[in-house]
């Protein structure tokens, strides 16, 4: 399942004090006719929990409007969209104790893409992108769940955060790092054994 949402528009910028800072917006139509439609804006220093702000509008027309806007604003305040090369892929790793992905695996995998995608979401920090179950040694299983992130320092962090607050088996997690467009680069950043080996 993809994580990237045409609907949001999500730009970067390094700020003076030399922190990566984001804006983003995004329209939410009503359920139904009749429903108020919202536009949304985010914003905050990547890692760090942003600030949000909404307004009710008339229509979803006027929402794209002021999404239109918005966009043009960022641009000349300095921010820009960051491409795919520009990023990084942190993959969050958790070790299964059989191969075969049983009832408790996917309900680990269900949880943690729940709460990694919100909890990245409102930090600015990465975007889940996909998930998957893969054979590990000896009969054992990995879940890799993938994140595509503008600083992965950021993202590890709040990754590590994310899974010992939700109570996610955080003893079984391991997180690799590589630039987005090349995985056979990845490298351990954190591991419970601290070990540097990584594989997917």
């Amino acid at each position: 399942m993809s994580g990237t949402d045409p609907n949001i528009v999500r730009m970067y910028k390094t700020d003076d004090a030399g922190a990566l800072v984001f804006r983003e917006a995004w329209v939410e139509a009503g359920e139904a006719d009749g429903d108020a439609s919202w536009f949304v804006v985010n914003h905050g220093a990547v890692g760090h929990q942003s600030t949000s702000k909404d307004a009710e509008v008339d229509t979803v027309e006027e929402a794209l409007g002021m999404l239109a806007a918005f966009t043009e604003q960022c641009h000349a305040d300095g921010y820009a969209e960051l491409s795919r090369a520009e990023q990084f892929t942190v993959v969050a790793q958790f070790a299964l104790k059989n191969a075969k992905a049983g009832e408790r695996d996917k309900y680990l995998e269900e949880k943690a893409r729940e709460a990694l995608t919100a909890h990245l979401a409102w930090r600015g920090s990465g975007v889940v992108e996909k998930s998957e179950f893969v054979a590990g040694p000896h009969s054992t299983g990995k879940l890799n769940i993938y994140i595509l992130a503008p600083e992965p320092a950021r993202a590890v962090a709040n990754v590590k955060t994310c899974i010992r607050e939700e109570k996610l088996d955080f003893t079984k997690l391991s997180i690799g790092v590589a630039p987005a467009g090349d995985l056979s680069a990845i490298k351990a950043r954190h591991s419970p054994t601290g070990g540097t080996a990584f594989s997917l």
